[in-house]
C-alpha cells in the first residue's frame, strides 16, 4: 500500500506526452487576429507620429529660439524616420490564402518572429533617431526661459530626465512584448516538429 502513490506517479510521469495539436483554421485564426493586432498598433504609431510632426511644425513656427527650431526640425526628421522603420521592419503581412497546414504555420511562424526582432531592437530604429532633435529642442528652449540661471539647469534636468524615463519604459514594453510573441514562437515550433 504505501508504494501504490509512487507507483502511480511513476505511471503518470512515464507516460508518453501528447504532441500539441493545432488546425489549419485554428492557425489561420490566429495569424488573423495578429495581423489586426499589428495593423491596429502601427496605426496608433503613425498617429502619434503624425501629431509629432505637427506639434514640432507649429513649434518651428512659433518657438523664438533657432536652437530649438533646430532642434524641433530635427525631431520631425526624426519621427518621419521612426514612421519609415515602422513600415520596413514591423508592417503586417498578409497570409497567403489557401496553403498547407506547415505552410501556414511556417508563415505564422515568420510574422512573430519578424515583430519579435522589431520589439527587441526598438532603442536602435525607434527611440534612438527622437533623441538628438528632442536633446536640442530641450536645450534650445531652455536657452531662452526668463527664469534665473539655476533653475533653467534644473528645469532642463528634470525634462531630459522625463524623456529619458519614458524611453525606458517604452524599451521595457517592448521587451516584455518580445518575450511574449518568443513564447508564442516556441510554441509554434512545437508544432512543427
Amino acid at each position: 500500500m504505501p508504494n501504490e502513490p509512487d507507483e502511480i506517479r511513476n505511471a503518470w510521469q512515464t507516460q508518453p506526452a501528447e504532441g500539441i495539436t493545432m488546425s489549419l483554421e485554428e492557425i489561420r485564426r490566429r495569424a488573423s487576429r495578429f495581423q489586426r493586432h499589428v495593423w491596429w498598433r502601427n496605426a496608433r504609431e503613425y498617429l502619434a507620429i503624425a501629431v509629432v510632426v505637427v506639434v514640432f511644425g507649429v513649434y518651428v513656427q512659433r518657438i523664438p529660439t533657432q536652437m530649438a527650431r533646430v532642434g524641433s526640425v530635427m525631431t520631425m526628421v526624426g519621427a518621419l524616420y521612426v514612421a519609415y522603420q515602422i513600415h520596413r521592419r514591423a508592417s503586417s503581412r498578409t497570409a497567403p490564402a489557401g496553403g498547407a497546414l506547415d505552410h501556414c504555420l511556417g508563415f505564422h511562424r515568420r510574422q512573430l518572429e519578424r515583430q519579435r526582432d522589431a520589439l527587441k531592437s526598438v532603442w536602435v530604429w525607434y527611440l534612438a533617431p527622437l533623441v538628438p532633435g528632442l536633446a536640442v529642442f530641450i536645450a534650445g528652449t531652455a536657452i531662452v526661459a526668463p527664469i534665473p540661471f539655476r533653475y533653467r539647469l534644473l528645469t532642463t534636468g528634470i525634462m531630459f530626465a522625463v524623456v529619458a524615463v519614458v524611453f525606458w519604459l517604452v524599451a521595457k514594453l517592448n521587451k516584455i512584448g518580445a518575450r511574449r510573441l518568443q513564447a508564442k514562437i516556441d510554441e509554434l515550433r512545437e508544432l512543427e516538429q
